[in-house]
């Protein structure tokens, strides 16, 4: 482990590691389904860098506080670096600015709160059960 390792956490996203029930973002064509998705339950997107100190410590911070359960909220994790052009989509489609991190909380088809950096809290999904 390097010390930037030390300080920051691991460089990639290991939810093996994490009581949080992400669920991958990976594909474009799942943006649809997300939104139909979110007629029936909040859906959260945590949108991270994987390269970005801050954005580690942001996710980290998040896993510490999200408690809800599965039932509640669908969560997906997107990994920035690696699938740059869900998050394009993303913004296109809510009208929204890309940020990193960022955190998209999507009810009946809209975007309800979106928080970046230090704004983001695990507790605004519950706002929204």
């Amino acid at each position: 482990m390097n010390l930037f390792d030390k300080i920051f956490g691991s460089t990639s996203k290991d939810s093996e590691n994490s009581d949080v029930p992400w669920n991958s973002l990976v594909h474009i064509n799942e943006i649809e389904n997300l939104v139909e998705e979110s007629y029936k339950m909040p859906i959260a997107v945590f949108k991270h860098s994987t390269r970005c100190g801050i954005s580690r410590m942001v996710l980290n911070s998040f896993e510490k506080q999200y408690g809800l359960k599965k039932e509640d909220a669908q969560l997906y994790f997107l990994d920035l670096l690696r699938f740059r052009d869900v998050s394009d989509a993303l913004a296109n489609r809510f009208h929204i600015r890309h940020e990193s991190p960022q955190l998209l909380v999507i009810k009946e088809g809209q975007i309800v709160h979106h928080a970046s950096h230090g704004s983001i809290n695990a507790s605004a999904i519950e706002a929204f059960i």
